[in-house]
């Protein structure tokens, strides 16, 4: 089992090691170790590799909460700007070949919305038949969106308008605690790490992450700062809240089966009751409203649902190979 703090810090501030000749030249340059002018220009990687996701994982958190004894300049270094930009071609270029066109939005949801009898996902094999273990690992993969929860789609706030923003600002409210610090999603979310006796620091388990669980993360963060991919961003954050309430009623059935405390439970329970409210304030505010104000977004809020579910799939791939192989889905067993 992992150690954990009596009274653990907010942050595990540490840069992580490299995974490959980029993401290493990335941490030495944050670290003061190699000059900038060492960054690849063409860096030429797996768009879905070990190394480019860590690398561009480590260069979109200086935007988020940063690392320890990085120089906080570095956030708009025009030289690992330019190497993120090259990244982010990659990857994307990667998921514009992968993911058909759309643009019909309201099928697209409706598609969403019908339900499986029987699946074969990590839930579903969570609340049938899962260990403690595989529950613990399922939780840390997800604490890498988790414990940033909502934050990607806020940049989108000040780039939409309307009741299309208006929609957007009364979930993210309600994801960022309803005023409460203690009810912010991120926080509950810790809270339950903590009381499956597992690390609830931001960053407590990046090193651990497997590049399938960095790369939804990734492209949310792409979308929510490129202006050009706002309609992407928010055809993500409508994929969420559309779709998890189910999922995360199949994991609250998975932790009570297991005999986890309610505490463990309570940010599951919680998703599965405002998704559902929320489900209603995105189709009829917020995607609604975008579409008819900006329909030339169509096409890119349709990307940005699949493309999302393209990534989680091949992580949910990725875990159901490991653990029928009886194998940890994380760099390093817990």
């Amino acid at each position: 089992m992992t150690d954990v703090l009596t009274q653990p810090a907010a942050r595990a501030d540490a840069l992580p090691a490299g995974r490959g000749p980029v993401s290493s030249v990335v941490v030495d340059v944050l670290a003061g170790r190699r000059p900038v002018t060492d960054l690849p220009s063409e860096p030429g990687l797996d768009p879905y590799g070990e190394d480019l996701q860590l690398a561009l994982y480590v260069l979109y958190e200086l935007h988020y909460h940063g690392f320890a004894d990085v120089d906080p300049e570095l956030e708009w270094d025009p030289d690992l700007l330019r190497l993120r930009r090259s990244l982010e071609q990659t990857f994307l270029t990667a998921l514009q070949a992968e993911v058909p066109a759309g643009d019909d939005v309201d099928a697209e949801v409706e598609a969403l919305l019908v339900e499986q009898a029987d699946g074969d996902g990590a839930s579903w094999r969570l609340m049938r038949d899962g260990e403690l273990w595989q529950l613990r690992e399922y939780v840390v993969l997800r604490s890498i969106y988790h414990l940033k929860e909502a934050d990607p789609q806020a940049w989108v706030i000040p780039r939409i308008d309307g009741q299309a923003k208006a929609s957007l600002v009364t979930v993210e409210h309600d994801e960022f605690g309803g005023g409460r610090g203690e009810r912010v999603h991120a926080q509950v979310f810790a809270d339950m790490m903590a009381e499956l006796d597992l690390d609830p620091r931001y960053h407590g388990y990046l090193e651990v992450a497997p590049a399938e669980a960095l790369a939804p993360v990734n492209l949310m963060s792409l979308c929510g700062l490129h202006r050009r991919w706002r309609g992407a961003s928010v055809g993500q954050f409508a994929l969420i809240e559309v779709t998890s309430s189910p999922g995360s009623a199949r994991i609250v059935k998975a932790m009570q089966r297991l005999g986890t405390s309610e505490a463990a439970t309570a940010f599951y329970v919680e998703h599965v009751e405002a998704d559902a409210v929320h489900e209603q304030l995105v189709r009829r505010g917020l995607l609604a409203d975008l579409v008819a104000r900006s329909p030339e977004l169509a096409p890119d809020v349709v990307f940005g649902m699949r493309a999302l579910t393209l990534l989680e799939d091949r992580l949910g791939d990725h875990l159901m190979r490991s653990w029928d192989a009886g194998s940890s889905s994380l760099r390093a067993a817990l």
